[in-house]
């Protein structure tokens, strides 16, 4: 078991407890100890061979014991006692939008509900809007959200398909005349979850490759297999295509499989109006001879284009301003200055501030900030005013230890409560370097009252940054119903930052409000909102979202110099647009 697994047992356990009615408390402890382990720096086997399970924040004795039995048996006896009371299937009827514990119980207790189908079909039936509490409008928001799961489907956050995908490549170019193995589809786009993995291969003779492949281990079935393609099913349903082709049409094959659909559909338009076709193998010309690329830029040169990178072939206006010599310099991790949410052990980190400052120095930042949660969010381990004044005395003797090399400030990771208001007085907040404002609770408020929520931070003065808006948690749980064009429309005004939120999963904002709102001229910060040093290393994926959405680097204030960032974040949030 990995940590992403140990932390599912967690969570299905606060899950199954809320929905039999237990206490509160004890389906918090679950959940924070589910978050607490996915956001370990390390296996969490190597925290229970060193003995450190308890130094874990959120893991007590008890839930210590179960970590135990777990590691030595994969089996949790408490867990199966919980499976066998409560019906297993109502955690699929959990993925539903707009479905929480409660619900489930109410549909499971009242209606007879125990698993997907049967809720569909009591909607369907008209029972649901019997149910207290319910109504026509649930009912129907309830059968939108089934639909949209059925779209939805399997899918994988970011980061768990590369992991993947990164073991099969190493396998696979170390496999006899294998001479190149890339990633491609979505994964290689950077979509923001991904369903299949997809990798090519450049391989001269590849009946060899593909008898080593569906003999692997891990391959649970072949569900199809042809003379240059495989397509195979992993563990947990995940299913996997390899390509192939000689070395001398690599190139061909490439930009093929990586897409997108629509992307290629508009280059093979623009092939045939040049009196060329394109495919997989090569582009071949009007008196049939082939040409053979080994590489992508070859391609897109060929048809008069300057090479489109992979984040932005989506059919968004990317070939005509290849055409044009239009396309952005996209930014670059290298490129980024400033950190701006984070966490320490003076909540729910990891790391202390001179470890993050450490690591934050490390990657070439100039700024780093330490946005630890307000006392609001109790599970989290949020800080009272006075804490904070405590947190000062500590940045300032790690600011006098580290010296000029970075400049390390002091903010927070301020709650949006359910009625609108901040979690800290104004006196606390104008107090702070940095106020990042964010919704983590009662995400299923009807449309106009979380927007006006989210409004009357983004209008507050002393609110810098709204970070992960939505609320999203990819890939099951969606976003806040908000009305985005009140939301920006706002923010342009008030002078408030966007957050990109650079946890695989988050990724919110996502690149298409990314992009509208740089249009408008709303700043836009990239934040790792790491909990450990080694969730620096995440920023890779929030560049890809900024990447995603065209933008350059000075459309970041990630990238300023150090001065110009600090100027702003003093300035009253009326006079940052001139600066």
């Amino acid at each position: 078991m990995n940590n992403e697994q140990f932390a599912q047992v967690f969570d299905r356990i606060a899950d199954l407890l809320e929905i039999k009615g237990e206490v509160v408390f004890k389906t918090l402890a679950y959940r924070k100890a589910a978050e607490s382990i996915r956001d370990l720096p390390g296996s969490l086997k190597a925290f229970h061979q060193q003995g450190k399970l308890m130094e874990i924040p959120g893991i007590g004795k008890a839930i210590a014991e179960k970590i135990e039995e777990l590691i030595a048996t994969e089996k949790l006896g408490f867990l199966e006692r919980l499976e066998a009371e409560v019906p297993v299937g109502l955690l699929e009827v959990l993925q539903v939008p707009d479905v929480g514990p409660r619900k489930a119980a109410l549909f499971w207790k009242q209606a007879g509900v125990t698993s997907l189908a049967e809720l569909e079909a009591a909607a369907n039936a008209g029972i649901i809007r019997t149910l207290p509490g319910m109504g026509e409008k649930s009912e129907a928001r309830i059968l939108a959200g089934i639909d949209a799961l059925k779209r939805r489907g399997h899918r994988l956050n970011l980061d768990t398909a590369r992991s993947i995908a990164d073991r099969w490549l190493d396998w696979i170019r170390h496999q006899p005349g294998v001479e190149r193995a890339e990633a491609a589809g979505s994964l290689r786009r950077w979509k923001t979850t991904v369903g299949d993995i997809d990798i090519v291969v450049a391989i001269k003779e590849p009946s060899e490759l593909m008898k080593a492949l569906a003999s692997h281990p891990d391959v649970q079935r072949v569900l199809g297999t042809g003379d240059n393609k495989t397509s195979l099913e992993l563990p947990g349903g995940i299913n996997m295509q390899v390509w192939t082709q000689p070395p001398d049409r690599f190139g061909t094959l490439l930009q093929f499989v990586s897409g997108s659909k629509d992307h290629n559909v508009a280059l093979r338009a623009l092939a045939q109006k040049q009196g060329l076709s394109l495919s997989e193998q090569c582009i071949t010309t009007a008196d049939g001879k082939e040409m053979l690329f080994a590489d992508e830029e070859g391609i897109y040169k060929t048809l008069g284009l300057d090479f489109i990178p992979p984040e932005l072939r989506e059919d968004r206006g990317e070939i005509k301003a290849a055409e044009e010599h239009r396309l952005p310099r996209l930014l670059e991790v290298s490129q980024l200055t400033a950190e701006l949410h984070t966490h320490s052990t003076w909540s729910d980190g990891i790391n202390t501030i001179e470890e993050m400052a450490r690591g934050c120095l490390s990657r070439g930042l100039k700024i780093y900030s330490a946005s630890d949660h307000s006392g609001g969010l109790g599970i989290a381990g949020g800080l009272k005013p006075e804490r904070l004044r405590e947190r000062k005395k500590e940045i300032e003797q790690v600011q006098q230890k580290l010296g000029n090399g970075i400049t390390i400030l002091g903010g927070a990771e301020v709650e949006i409560k359910a009625d609108g208001t901040l979690d800290y007085n104004d006196e606390t907040l104008a107090w702070l370097d940095v106020v990042v404002a964010s919704l983590h609770t009662s995400l299923r408020q009807p449309r106009d009252e979380i927007t006006a929520r989210l409004v009357n931070a983004i209008r507050h003065p002393h609110v810098d940054i709204i970070g992960h808006a939505s609320g999203r948690l990819l890939p099951n749980r969606e976003g806040a119903d908000l009305d985005w064009d009140i939301v920006l429309d706002e923010a342009q005004k008030s002078g408030v930052a966007f957050e990109i939120n650079a946890n695989p999963s988050r990724l919110d904002i996502d690149e298409v409000h990314v992009r509208q709102a740089v249009e408008m001229g709303i700043p836009i910060f990239i934040n790792t909102d790491a909990h450990a040093v080694e969730q620096l290393d995440l920023v890779v994926y929030g560049v890809s979202v900024a990447r995603r959405a065209w933008l350059k680097p000075d459309q970041i204030l990630s990238t300023w110099e150090p001065d110009r960032l600090l100027t702003w974040l003093k300035m009253p949030k009326a006079n940052r647009k001139n600066l």
